[in-house]
Order: structure tokens, then C-alpha cells, then sequence
């Protein structure tokens, strides 16, 4: 942790942080972290807010094997849902981010798709310096059967990733 602050205060040019937010505890707990342990009033860092829509839970084409046709009105009611929940997702993180008084520039940024892939890419694709996750906790069990996106990006994103457990 000192090792990583005292690397973006030794630099002291701007640094562009991304730090991925969900529904979670745990991601708004890694967003204080990185206000509190990442930033400093030196130096103008970029902290950009990621946020990753999942991609729908039943498809909305006809020409799916089951055949489901949804009138225009579901299809807006459910983007409607989603974008209301990325709403409140940043809303969120800002209030998080409305405590800190620091020297940061903010930015939001939404993808949709796989959370692992989209954040990687993303990642990439904005030239982040580093990236700070939550962590959900699970066991050996729960990450063998549902995978672990925190895992995933430590392995295959294109800059530092810091992982933040929740106490």
C-alpha cells in the first residue's frame, strides 16, 4: 500500500486511476481506499468511475432458440431499469467521492457486457495507470464455480491492479 502511494507521489504527474463500481459494499469500500490511500493534494489525478451493465438476462431478439418477442414497451421499461440503476450506482460512488476534498478530477465511464472483459478493455483502451477493485470475499468454492472478476483483471489487464478486501 505505502509502496504504491509513494510511487504516485514520487512521479508527481497526473495519474489516471480507474476504480470499477457496482451495486456492492465492497466496490464503494475500494473507491474510500483509493480516495484515501491513492490520491494526494499534489498532484491533479484523473479518478475515472467504471461501471459495467451486465448484458440482459434473457435476450430481447426473436431470433433466439425460444422465440421470445417483447413488445417495445418491455424493451423500454427494461432499459429504463438499467439505466436507472447506473444512475444510482454513480450517484453513489460521487457521494463517496463528495467526502474526500482532494485534488481529483472525475470521470464516469459505463460499459456493458462481461464485467471481466468490458474492465479490461477499458482499462486499455483510457491508458489507466492503475486499477482498484473491491473484492467479494469468496471462498475457494464460490470462485471455482462463479469465477472471480477481481482475479481476472490481475491476471490480464494492461496496468497495476489493486485489490481492496473489505474488512
Amino acid at each position: 500500500m505505502e509502496e504504491a502511494k509513494k510511487s504516485l507521489k514520487a512521479k508527481g504527474e497526473s495519474q489516471r486511476i480507474v476504480v470499477a463500481v457496482d451495486e456492492s459494499e465492497e466496490s464503494m469500500f475500494a473507491l474510500q481506499w483509493c480516495l484515501s490511500n491513492l490520491t494526494s493534494p499534489d498532484t491533479k489525478n484523473t479518478l475515472i468511475l467504471l461501471y459495467v451493465k451486465p448484458p440482459p438476462a434473457i435476450s430481447i431478439s426473436s431470433f433466439d432458440a425460444p422465440g421470445y418477442v417483447f413488445s417495445s414497451e418491455v424493451i423500454s421499461a427494461m432499459e429504463k431499469q438499467s439505466k436507472d440503476l447506473v444512475n444510482a450506482v454513480m450517484k453513489r460512488a460521487e457521494a463517496v467521492y463528495a467526502k474526500f476534498s482532494s485534488n481529483v478530477n472525475l470521470e464516469r465511464v459505463v460499459g456493458k457486457g462481461d464485467a471481466k472483459n468490458v474492465i479490461c478493455r477499458i482499462v486499455e483502451k483510457l491508458g489507466a495507470d492503475t486499477l482498484v477493485m473491491g473484492c467479494h470475499g469468496y471462498g475457494f468454492f464460490q470462485r471455482a464455480l462463479l469465477g472471480s472478476v477481481s482475479d481476472y483483471c490481475a491476471k490480464y489487464a494492461k496496468c497495476p491492479v489493486v485489490i481492496v478486501k473489505h474488512p
